[in-house]
């Protein structure tokens, strides 16, 4: 029997989740990923050695390895002194790749190898390219970095969000797109992550003009002044907006409220759970089940943005179980 083709759209960490549950079945796996990140250690290795951004990349490249606990984790060892302080293993070692091979996409086939991963990692796009938002006050914020520290961004409105410059998409991953039997959206950072893969050119046109079955794995928590009360409805749409149609057909809902701890911890950050409403929708199905993580997650201290990142996460097994029953039906 032919494997099921499945394609993750997104960025790092999102991705890396999903992907962590997915390569425990027997299906042919293809992660896009975003190609917008300059933060951190993949920020100062774009600006100093001008390579395109390895973090995301990274990120899925270890969830898809079938080499040795150890090998995933030194990939991810991140330095904590000297002039590599702040940088991953990984993140070096796919820039040295890209250095080697001329190119990125080459440099990068040579890291699958060495990781044996199971199935692709392909960046969106192969052009250098650098995010922005149009505020509706005409200001413009460029990359993701600044766009990611910028706390009234709900407040001020957004008019358009871009890459500069325009993006030719990468042929593999509008390949894989089209023969895709299901295509996951997300979860991961709404306009920073998951957003600049949908306005590479080609790339939404591929995804509306598939065959497969699209879904949406919606996020945990809204974040302060950038998606602060947005509900699931509303993420849903704005996807679907860069869609001729509405192309969204299943959408993953976690329905189990984290402990209260932790639910105050947010809530004192001026940050909530994503509530979904009440009214019936005929466009999509919601799935409301438990993926909710129990395991608290840990970062080095040697990550200059792990204050950013979520304690409240998705848990890899529960979201590929059910993603499993989707693409089985």
């Amino acid at each position: 029997m032919q494997k099921k083709k499945v394609v993750t759209i997104g960025g790092g960490t999102g991705s890396y989740t999903v992907l962590m549950g997915l390569k425990k079945y027997n299906l042919d796996l293809t992660a896009i990923v975003s190609m917008a990140d300059d933060g951190g250690s993949t920020g100062r290795l774009r600006d100093e050695l001008g390579v395109l951004p390895p973090g995301d990349i990274r990120q899925c490249l270890v969830a898809l390895s079938k080499e040795t606990k150890i090998l995933r984790e030194l990939f991810n060892y991140r330095f904590e002194s000297g002039q590599l302080k702040g940088h991953s293993l990984g993140n070096l070692f796919l820039s040295a790749s890209e250095k080697k091979a001329g190119n990125f996409s080459e440099g990068l086939k040579m890291v699958e190898k060495i990781l044996n991963i199971k199935g692709r990692v392909l960046p969106v796009t192969n052009d250098d390219v650098k995010l922005c938002v149009q505020l509706s006050n005409n200001k413009i914020l460029k990359g993701q970095n600044e766009i990611n520290h910028n706390f009234n961004l709900q407040e001020k409105g957004i008019k358009k969000i871009y890459l500069e410059p325009k993006a030719e998409p990468n042929p593999e991953a509008l390949e894989k797109i089209k023969k895709a039997d299901l295509i996951i959206i997300g979860p991961g950072n709404h306009y920073c992550s998951v957003i600049p893969n949908l306005i590479v050119k080609g790339i939404s046109e591929a995804i509306f003009e598939s065959q497969a079955e699209v879904v949406y794995i919606c996020n945990l928590v809204n974040k302060k002044g950038y998606t602060e009360n947005l509900k699931l409805q509303n993420y849903v749409n704005s996807i679907n907006n860069f869609f001729e149609k509405p192309r969204i057909n299943t959408v993953i809902y976690n329905e189990k409220k984290p402990s209260a701890e932790l639910c105050e911890k947010y809530e004192n950050q001026g940050e909530a759970l994503i509530k979904m409403e009440k009214s019936k929708n005929k466009n999509y199905i919601i799935k409301k089940v438990d993926v909710l993580s129990e395991v608290q997650a840990i970062y080095s201290k040697a990550d200059s943005i792990s204050k950013m990142r979520s304690l409240i996460r998705h848990d890899s097994d529960k979201l590929a179980s059910e993603l499993n029953k989707i693409i089985s039906k």
